[in-house]
């Protein structure tokens, strides 16, 4: 029985010839998904931004009353509330910040979510709760610094660990197509307001160690390919490089997306953007490999003599002494 390839074996694709533009496109994309988080902001979950928040389902609507709740809620004196559908159009999430003193009061911002609710309740009977989360503004302070700490940790480690096992040039370049990476997934929540909650850093982690493989598989073989043919223009090596993999990333990328978009399409509302961060990250993970990662190590002058050994002065003696040229 013949095996199904994907991808043939003489696969000969002139990648590093489109270099200029594709970087010029993911230079712009990074400089717009920045550009998104600074004005549009991160629809933060009450993780990251505090608060009390209130789920409710209203069973007997199509769609839940966003611009009526807005004005019951704001009336109750605890200011503007954030509300937005969670998940079907029947559910929302309501989002109110806490007042000064309920965050030294035990149990007063529980009291805030059950007035929130009874009063919804009041004006409609067919509101269902769905849940009622606090967190105060501290922790959510504390949730965001940790989740930046353990964001920036992870790339600076991961360009650590490359630049060990390879050269300077290696690791910088691993570590802007995390950047890149990162970058693209936060534009992305920033742009369609996903909640952006704990699991989503889960998410970037994620997305992080599937480029750092799909990086590091590129790069041994480029390593093994300047051992081996010293005189192949940068270039050319790269393309080859990246085609003698292309097979095993192109699997890989496949298997995940088998298991991620069912998930996507059917699973449940709550692990929508965790799974669309991984689905997203898959692409942007498997691009920046190839026309991020390869790349710019032509830029930062990677050439045919980078892996060969340094000859010490004896071994040079001893080369001498065999007479060898």
């Amino acid at each position: 029985m013949k095996l199904l390839k994907l991808v043939p074996d003489d696969t000969n694709i002139h990648f590093l010839k489109w270099r200029v533009p594709f970087f010029v496109v993911s230079l712009i994309l990074i400089a717009a998904s920045w550009g998104l988080v600074m004005t549009k902001g991160l629809n933060y979950g009450v993780d990251f931004a505090g608060g009390q928040e209130v789920r409710l389902t209203f069973t007997q609507q199509r769609e839940a009353p966003i611009a009526s709740l807005r004005e019951l809620v704001g009336g109750l004196g605890f200011g503007e509330p954030t509300i937005q559908r969670f998940g079907a159009d029947n559910q929302v999430s309501i989002r109110v910040r806490l007042p000064e003193e309920a965050e030294n009061t035990p149990g007063a911002a529980t009291r805030i979510g059950e007035q929130v609710i009874q009063a919804i309740s009041s004006e409609y009977p067919d509101a269902r709760r769905d849940g009622n989360d606090t967190v105060s503004g501290k922790v959510a302070g504390e949730f965001r610094s940790q989740a930046v700490q353990a964001l920036l940790f992870a790339m600076i480690a991961v360009a650590g660990y490359i630049w060990l096992r390879f050269e300077w040039q290696f690791g910088l370049g691993g570590l802007f197509a995390l950047f890149h990476d990162v970058s693209l997934t936060l534009g992305m929540f920033a742009l369609f307001q996903l909640e952006f909650s704990l699991q989503i850093i889960a998410a970037i982690l994620a997305i992080v160690g599937y480029s750092l493989n799909d990086t590091i598989v590129v790069y041994d073989r480029i390593r093994e390919n300047l051992k081996k043919y010293r005189k192949m223009p940068l270039p050319e090596l790269l393309d080859l490089s990246v085609n003698e993999t292309l097979a095993r990333t192109v699997m890989t990328s496949l298997t995940l997306l088998i298991a991620l978009v069912p998930l996507l399409l059917f699973g449940p509302e709550s692990l929508f953007g965790l799974t669309a961060a991984i689905t997203l990250g898959i692409f942007v993970g498997t691009y920046s490999s190839i026309y991020m990662a390869a790349p710019l190590l032509v830029w930062f002058g990677v050439n045919n003599n980078s892996f060969v050994p340094t000859e010490t002065a004896a071994e040079k003696q001893e080369r001498i002494a065999r007479g060898e040229a």
